[in-house]
């Protein structure tokens, strides 16, 4: 099996190889940085979104109860505590805002490196043509 990052026509186009500099190098090393971490980003996002969804299902729960004076677990850390129900709406909003900061730096911290990564393609598409394959 001849496996061929480019097809021969694309070879032959690219005529003689072109000299890859130092700078050009680290141009590619600090996309594939910025490529892993985008990954772990979004890996995180999805991870927050989750609990997020979670955590207001866990509002929707405590809608339910009737008894304003019932005594409901509550987790921290990895005990459960029994702690009044207004007690537990009123941590269930902090933790839930929280959340929501977190996932906004988090989105804009994926939009920095989705810009940075743009411009890197377009310095380094300019520069190799066809001969690179920067698509994620």
């Amino acid at each position: 099996m001849n496996r061929r990052m480019l097809s021969k026509e694309d070879e032959e186009a690219a005529g003689d190889e072109i000299e890859v500099r130092r700078e050009d190098q680290d141009k590619i090393n600090r996309f594939s940085r910025l490529h892993q971490r985008e990954l772990a980003l979004e890996e995180e996002l999805k991870n927050k979104n989750k609990e997020k969804e979670e955590l207001d299902d866990l509002e929707t729960e405590l809608e339910l109860v009737v008894d304003e004076d019932e005594l409901v677990q509550y987790k921290i850390g990895d005990s459960f505590f029994h702690i009044p129900l207004e007690q537990a709406k009123e941590m269930l909003g902090i933790a839930a805002a929280k959340l929501v900061k977190e996932i906004e730096a988090l989105d804009d911290k994926l939009e920095t490196i989705r810009k940075e990564m743009t411009g890197l393609k377009v310095d380094l598409y300019a520069r190799f043509g066809k001969t690179i394959n920067l698509e994620t």
